[in-house]
């Protein structure tokens, strides 16, 4: 009996430890959580001397809701094209309505002799950038070199990033797609087979003039491919052209985004665009 007595004692006082361990698990849960200070006073100032490292008083980040997917527009940006409306564009020539091939959620460019004809502009203009497009040249291969699935895409409407089937397709370097057309070509190859769609995301820096307009800083530009980075803030030698060297011999801080009427019948579809400020963010 006495052995007995003391098992259940020792149980008793078992249950009653481990109560206590319980309860106090329970305490810790219901404290508070440590708050952490938003921001400091007292640090160092950062080279600048306008702020401190963890500046309590430094303005934060706006706050942008991103898309579901990376190709969905940010509640920041402009959509350019939605699939089924054109408005935010215009033909090059005079101004006219945009008369390229919508339909099926793409447009599409047209073939020789419809409408005006001609590459196509954003009416609203711009300078720094980030602009998302998706394009895709024909599944059925007619041509070569650069007379296959050629368009481009043209910041401030002059600074180009060459759109060409460049899938198997022997061209010149400086002339593949997402190249600096006549100037740099991509770091890597990273086209899809014709027919499949390819995405461009590109972040655009504009070039800047002082007031006697002289250049204090060249244009640059970003490009992923498909995911693939192609070109690294590169910069442009100007304003793109053929068969020429590029300059900065005019001042051109702004434009609309251009897209190019080469004669092949490529499609874009999913286009939009976030104003940026660059050396303005505090």
């Amino acid at each position: 009996m006495k052995t007995q007595s003391i098992a259940v004692t020792g149980l008793v006082a078992g249950l009653a430890l481990a109560a206590v361990v319980a309860q106090e698990k329970d305490n810790k849960k219901a404290e508070a959580p440590k708050e952490h200070p938003t921001g400091y006073t007292d640090t160092p100032f950062l080279p600048d001397g306008k702020w401190r490292v963890h500046d309590d008083a430094r303005p934060r980040p706006e706050v942008v809701t991103p898309g579901k997917t990376a190709a969905d527009a940010p509640s920041d940006a402009i959509v350019l094209f939605d699939g089924t409306s054109m408005d935010q564009w215009e033909m090059e020539k005079a101004g006219e309505p945009c008369d390229w091939i919508v339909k099926d959620g793409v447009v599409e460019v047209p073939p020789k002799g419809h409408g005006v004809g001609g590459y196509i502009r954003t009416k609203k203009e711009f300078t720094d950038v980030q602009l998302h497009i998706e394009w895709a040249s024909p599944a059925e291969v007619v041509g070569n070199s650069q007379g296959r699935g050629n368009s481009g895409v043209f910041f401030l409407g002059a600074y180009e990033v060459q759109v060409l089937d460049s899938y198997d397709n022997k061209s010149y370097a400086d002339g593949q797609a997402s190249a600096l057309y006549g100037w740099k070509p991509p770091l890597v190859n990273a086209c899809r087979k014709p027919g499949e769609w390819q995405t461009y995301d590109i972040v655009f820096e504009a070039p800047r003039w002082d007031e006697s307009g002289k250049l204090v800083k060249k244009a640059y530009v970003t490009i992923l491919q498909n995911g693939v980075l192609t070109q690294h803030r590169q910069e442009y030698l100007g304003p793109t052209g053929h068969k020429q060297v590029a300059n900065y011999d005019k001042v051109l801080d702004h434009g609309p985004i251009k897209l190019q009427d080469h004669g092949n019948p490529v499609r874009f579809r999913n286009i939009w665009i976030r104003e940026l400020k660059f050396g303005s963010n505090d």
